[in-house]
Parts: structure tokens; C-alpha cells; sequence
């Protein structure tokens, strides 16, 4: 990450920061060797244990911040703690979704669709990804220079569809993809270098994806340290002229 116009480190931010791919996008971020500090934002709830032993091997240089988007009081606090941040946030990464939990389980066939199930996808992979970017949008210097990537998915184009399936996640990512192309519009504007996109970080070995591991062809399972380390190198390289696109994690866009 590049420092402010001060000469003070930059700040970079993760959300979903306490598993899977957000964690490694924190220790990515830390281990980069520019001494820029990172915000990891955590559910309440969340186990810690990771993140803390990150911060014996880091320091001050991260800070942990739950937030519950559930609340609108938490995420009024939320702006005020962004706020507070000296140079505002050079790169913001919302890594948290969710395809499974519980009785909610990608659809085969319509007949499984329930709405309860399609408004708790849509909650998560969707609008809270949202709120994040208002949030920081609401805080941020108007003339700063910085990336706020979502990370989306391959099924969440309408263009790539071609097996079906697996509506309520699909749905999700592509109304995503729709937040994140209208709100690039609307930065070209109101936050000139902003560079507003929506990432594919291929398939994860993680809890969102191990259950349906079995059919990912030989090669195509990565690591989250591999993602991670992938997905940095497209956001290091983003500015305001790559603003509104569905990259792939290797930096080609994808049809919306």
C-alpha cells in the first residue's frame, strides 16, 4: 500500500478478517514489509484466536474492529472509527459471504427455493457489502486515491451461466456485481480515484466451499494464502481506470 501524502504509513482494511480468505488477506497485507497498518473487521461473534496471534507477531499495526450489520448504531460507529483514521483507507477488501449455513444449502431446482433462505444469501453477499462501502464512502477524503474491492464469483455472472442452479447464491453475487458497477458510476464523480470493483477469487479451500469440493477439477483448489496473495496483486495494481469491472483472480474481466 502507498503512504499517506504526510509520509505516514497506509491502511489497508479486510472484512470477514477472522477465517478463511479474509485472514490470509491480513497476514498478506502485514507480512507486504511497508509497515502499513490493517484494519481487520470481525462479527461480534466471531472466534479471534487467529487474528490474536497475528497481532503477537504484528503488533499495533492491527487492529481489530467487529461490527455488527445487523445494527444501525454499530454501523453509525463504524463511520465514526473510519473517521478517526489519519489519511483515510487506501484499500478496502470485503471478503466475507456465505453460500451455506444450517438449512440453507445452494438449490438444485427450484422446488428447494425458500424466501428465507434467498433473503438471508442476499443479506450477506449483498447488501452488507454495500453498507461497508457506504460506510467508508461516508468517511473517506473526496480527492484520495484508493480501491474498495467485494469479492464476488463466477456464478454470480449472468453471462457465464451456463449450468444453472444454485439460485439464491447466484442472485446474490450478481446483485452484488449491480452494487458494485452503480456505485463505480456514481465515484467517478463524487470520489475521482476511487477504484470500485468486484473480484473472482476461484475456488478456496475453505469452509464456504469444502462441502462441494469434490467435482473442482485437479489444480483448481487453492490455497487461501494463494488467493490472497493472488488478489493482492490485482488490487496493488488498480486505479481509478479499472473502476467498475468483474475481474477474474488473475486480473481478466468477466462478463457481467
Amino acid at each position: 500500500m502507498k503512504r499517506a501524502a504526510d509520509g505516514q504509513p497506509g491502511c489497508g482494511m479486510v472484512v470477514g478478517a477472522n477465517r478463511g480468505i479474509g485472514l490470509a488477506l491480513v497476514e498478506g497485507l502485514l507480512a507486504a514489509g511497508d509497515d502499513s497498518n490493517v484494519i481487520a473487521v470481525h462479527r461480534p461473534s466471531a472466534g479471534l484466536d487467529q487474528l490474536y496471534a497475528l497481532a503477537d507477531r504484528f503488533g499495533e499495526r492491527l487492529r481489530l474492529r467487529s461490527l455488527d450489520f445487523t445494527s444501525e448504531e454499530s454501523l453509525k460507529d463504524f463511520v465514526r472509527y473510519l473517521q478517526e483514521q489519519e489519511g483515510g483507507i487506501d484499500l478496502t477488501i470485503h471478503a466475507a459471504g456465505m453460500l451455506h449455513q444450517n438449512d440453507v444449502q445452494p438449490e438444485k431446482t427450484f422446488k428447494q427455493c425458500r424466501a428465507s433462505h434467498l433473503l438471508r444469501l442476499f443479506e450477506v453477499n449483498s447488501i452488507y457489502p454495500l453498507m461497508v462501502a457506504q460506510a467508508l464512502l461516508s468517511a473517506q477524503p473526496r480527492k484520495q486515491a484508493f480501491t474498495f474491492a467485494a469479492l464476488s464469483a463466477m456464478v454470480g455472472s449472468i453471462g457465464d451461466n451456463r449450468l444453472g442452479g444454485w439460485y439464491g447464491y447466484r442472485a446474490s453475487k450478481s446483485a452484488l456485481n449491480q452494487f458494485i458497477k452503480t456505485l463505480s458510476i456514481e465515484c467517478n464523480s463524487k470520489f475521482p480515484r476511487a477504484a470500485i470493483v468486484a473480484i473472482h477469487p476461484g475456488t478456496t479451500d475453505t469452509d464456504l466451499s469444502r462441502p462441494f469440493q469434490r467435482n473442482v477439477r485437479p489444480g483448481k483448489l487453492y490455497t487461501p494464502q494463494q488467493t490472497a496473495s493472488r488478489i493482492l496483486d490485482v488490487v496493488r495494481q488498480m486505479d481509478e481506470n479499472q473502476s467498475g469491472q468483474f475481474l477474474n483472480w488473475n486480473g481478466r474481466q468477466i462478463p457481467w
